[in-house]
């Protein structure tokens, strides 16, 4: 790929003319280029891809184990063999001593040791079994684990991982045989895979091939870690563990790659792994469209594929592979001793930020899976007026960050501040979906979906995304004439500083709105989304309501309709609560409107205590409304 661009020191009516001419010239000379080179290099064929990797593989053979030798193997030990050698001498003397005549406590059937010694010799013999016994079921046991992938393919389209384990060298002896039974785990994206056990070895041979199923997005971290089998009932022993991080590794160095591992034990014994590792991609070249597509959903917004210069530009100034692409990119402070005027750059990945004051380069980037939590504080007078995004970094991760964190507490997490954000909410909601995509178990995913599954068999086709207002009574909650200008009043249902001053005034945390969309003429659709304090609801649930604007038809007001769902609450699948505001200008008063506020519950499950959740919802209702309509009185007052 060759970019190029003419810079013109002057303006000339031969600029047209000169830019052909040079694009002419660098396509000329790069096809001579290219002819020349193809008489060295052979052009490299997709469909022989792959080869590299087959190769690579197809030479692993796993190592032959016969039942028999590893059993003698195991087995011939100090403790085996005195067991067997008491046995037999024990068994030696009951063969030539005579019976023994019944006395003191004995009688028929029950022959009792008659001396001191011979209760210690029993106990002997009793833990030597004991010893034998357990070895024994170890084996067993041990036996049956068998870890190797190899024949069994991985399924779907997406990211395939591929993980050879050739061996290790100088594993720590843990057991008093002076050996170690290792077996190594292996984990990406919350999915584990477990060799097999090699019995008393200190540098096993393994040659077992695993397979990780097809990922959405390529994956960030290989976790593995060495075991020592202690048997099933025993906690096992870490012989060291170890990472592999793809994002700042390239792919074709971990094709045959020697991993130490970390602990007090391997880096005692410079414990290695020999690895051999494949990512590919199997869905083809829409991998990219295929992620964005899916993140507009969750951000509400349009996202564009960014060009092949500038997804370059970002991997080279991260130091980045190949596979790594930028989704957005924002301008912002970072909060440290001093503000610091910079970029964050988002990825399916990582959260990177670049900064350039007079020469000096601050850069640096963290996983999103090494996010623990992300909150966003009011704005005040150090920021700007502009909210907070602050990440909070699990204990132990992002060490590599640590020169742009703001503090760190006392469990020793890391603390990230940003702000000034150009455009916050949309900063906001793409770093939210990201981290969500990537921090999110399977299981918590397999939940939302089945949510907006439910959320969606309720919504109308015809809406798309809004529940018939008619399906419930509506009734009148509350209606004042408030002395602010109604366009203020307006403010409340624009996402800016009133709209979330308002609702976190009333007790709900974690607000985040969508822009509004134009769904029919003159009908505007947005989503809102929040969590209730716990001086609100004890159980802290969640609430997503579906809000539609459309101006009165004589033109003097406006009227917002929402529909509400409640998440997290006990019975809060049974109802969805409905809520109209009419907001009329006053032409009488300046600065004033009329506002009525009408409500209505739709039960989607019968009950008997509808009427007793009615009265609560409706008088929860009516003080909240007061508390948001006495604070947009405040906020007008600071205002003018």
């Amino acid at each position: 790929m060759v970019s190029w661009r003419v810079n013109f020191l002057q303006n000339t009516i031969m600029k047209g003319m000169i830019e052909g001419g040079a694009r002419q010239g660098l396509k000329d000379s790069f096809e001579q280029f290219g002819d020349l080179l193809s008489q060295n290099v052979r052009l490299i064929d997709p469909k022989d891809a792959g080869s590299t990797k087959d190769q690579a593989l197809a030479s692993l053979q796993v190592e032959p184990q016969s039942y028999w030798k590893l059993a003698t193997q195991y087995f011939l030990n100090f403790t085996v063999f005195s067991t067997i050698l008491m046995g037999l001498y024990v068994l030696a003397h009951i063969c030539l001593a005579l019976p023994s005549t019944i006395q003191g406590l004995e009688f028929d059937g029950l022959d009792l040791p008659d001396s001191i010694g011979e209760v210690i010799v029993c106990g002997v013999l009793v833990l030597q079994g004991e010893r034998a016994f357990e070895m024994i079921a170890r084996f067993m046991q041990a036996r049956a684990q068998r870890g190797s992938d190899h024949g069994v393919k991985a399924q779907g389209n997406g990211w395939l991982l591929t993980v050879a384990l050739i061996e290790g060298s100088r594993l720590a002896a843990v057991d008093s045989t002076g050996f170690s039974d290792p077996y190594v785990v292996f984990t990406c994206n919350g999915k584990t895979k477990t060799s097999s056990i090699k019995f008393q070895k200190l540098d096993p041979q393994w040659n077992e091939i695993f397979e990780f199923d097809a990922m959405d997005e390529p994956p960030s971290t290989l976790d593995m870690e060495v075991f020592d089998f202690d048997g099933p009932f025993y906690e096992a022993t870490s012989l060291g563990h170890a990472e592999i991080n793809f994002v700042k590794s390239n792919i074709s160095d971990l094709a045959d790659v020697w991993i130490p591992l970390q602990g007090k034990l391997a880096q005692a014994c410079q414990s290695k792994l020999h690895l051999r590792v494949f990512l590919n991609n199997t869905s083809g070249n829409n991998i990219v469209k295929d992620y964005l597509t899916k993140m507009e959903k969750e951000v509400g917004k349009k996202i564009n594929v960014r060009s092949p210069q500038t997804n370059s530009a970002f991997q080279k100034l991260f130091g980045l592979p190949p596979e790594e692409f930028l989704i957005n990119d924002f301008t912002c402070h970072l909060k440290r001793k001093m503000l610091l005027q910079g970029r964050v750059f988002l990825s399916a990945r990582i959260f990177g930020f670049h900064a350039n004051l007079f020469g000096h380069r601050t850069k640096f980037f963290f996983l999103w899976e090494d996010v623990e939590d992300i909150q966003v504080l009011n704005p005040t007078f150090a920021t700007m007026g502009s909210p907070t995004i602050v990440f909070t970094l699990r204990r132990g991760r992002g060490m590599d960050a640590k020169h742009g964190a703001k503090t760190q507490d006392e469990e020793g997490r890391l603390k990230f501040h940003f702000h000034t954000f150009v455009s916050f909410n949309v900063a906001h909601r793409t770093i939210m979906a990201l981290w969500r995509a990537r921090s999110l178990s399977l299981e918590q995913k397999v939940r939302i979906i089945e949510e907006e599954t439910e959320e969606k068999d309720l919504q109308s086709e015809e809406s798309g995304s809004f529940l018939v207002l008619e399906d419930a009574s509506m009734s009148e909650a509350f209606s004042s004439i408030l002395p602010v200008p109604m366009n203020f009043f307006m403010e409340l249902f624009n996402g800016g500083y009133l709209d979330r001053t308002v609702i976190e005034k009333v007790g709900c945390l974690d607000y985040s709105p969508t822009p509004w969309e134009l769904v029919k003429p003159d009908v505007h659709q947005r989503q809102v989304s929040y969590k209730f304090d716990k001086h609100i609801s004890r159980y802290r649930g969640e609430v997503t309501s579906t809000q539609q604007r459309s101006p009165l038809p004589d033109g003097n007001g406006w009227v917002v309709e929402e529909v509400m769902t409640l998440h997290g609450i006990p019975m809060g699948d049974y109802f969805t609560l409905h809520i109209r505001y009419q907001v009329e200008d006053m032409p009488s008063r300046s600065k004033a409107c009329d506002v009525h506020v009408y409500f209505g519950i739709a039960w989607l499950k019968s009950t008997k205590h509808q009427k007793r959740l009615s009265k609560n919802i409706v008088s929860n209702l009516v003080d909240r409304l007061k508390v948001m309509f006495s604070q947009i009185e405040k906020e007008f007052e600071l205002v003018k």
